[in-house]
């Protein structure tokens, strides 16, 4: 049997696709703010990271712009764009797999309103037992901050036991820096390159690799 008894998993890029809904509100709160991005897949680099950050190294936004642009990213989020979103189809029974002999938790830089609202939407939310994100006011959203935010939650657990899934290399730097393992996947939107800089203790191509590493089948 691992030695892992509590997995984090990222939610954008890692439990689902969120492609369509990120970049059309990206795309929408750009307009509002004077900026035309005709092609969405320039934005996908939005998918993943905290949106304060992408907008300000992005399009070199001053705290007051990139507050602007992402209320108006959530005008349309909120309406649609958290449901023009898609679950990797293997996901679910990973996750009824693992739910068996582990605890499950996601670990995201989206929102923690917006992260329950998209699990329940998909009928996946009752596989965690904790669902942490980010705060509507910007704050707690580093991946540093939510692991350890999660990490102060099973305190008397060794850091031995945890072991973090994600598609950036936020979410393995996160990892690294909270002391925890880390799976890097890249069906989601890091580049290979971008994860294996970011010295993950495992990569892997599929969800398939996931049940390996973490014994399920």
């Amino acid at each position: 049997m691992t030695k892992y008894k509590y997995v984090l998993f990222d939610l954008d890029g890692t439990l689902s696709d969120p492609k369509e809904g990120i970049t059309k509100s990206v795309q929408y709160g750009l307009e509002k703010m004077g900026i035309i991005e005709t092609d969405l897949d320039q934005l996908t680099q939005f998918i993943g990271p905290p949106l304060q950050e992408t907008f300000s190294k992005g399009y070199g936004m001053n705290d007051s712009d990139t507050k602007k642009t992402i209320d108006y990213y959530r005008e349309r989020f909120k309406k649609i764009g958290m449901f023009e979103n898609k679950i990797f189809p293997e996901i679910p029974e990973l996750l009824n797999l693992l739910s068996k002999n582990y605890t499950l938790i996601v670990a995201t830089s989206k929102p923690t309103e917006f992260s329950i609202q998209i699990l329940e939407h998909f009928n996946i939310a009752h596989y965690f037992d904790l669902i942490v994100g980010s705060n509507l006011d910007g704050t707690r959203s580093a991946k540093t901050e939510i692991i350890d935010y999660i990490l102060n939650n099973y305190s008397k657990q060794p850091l031995s036991e945890f072991i973090m899934i994600g598609d950036r290399k936020h979410d393995i730097i996160g990892a690294n820096n909270t002391g925890i393992d880390s799976i890097a996947v890249t069906y989601g939107y890091g580049s290979v390159e971008e994860l294996t800089e970011a010295k993950p203790s495992y990569i892997v191509s599929e969800v398939e690799e996931i049940k390996i590493i973490l014994e399920v089948s």
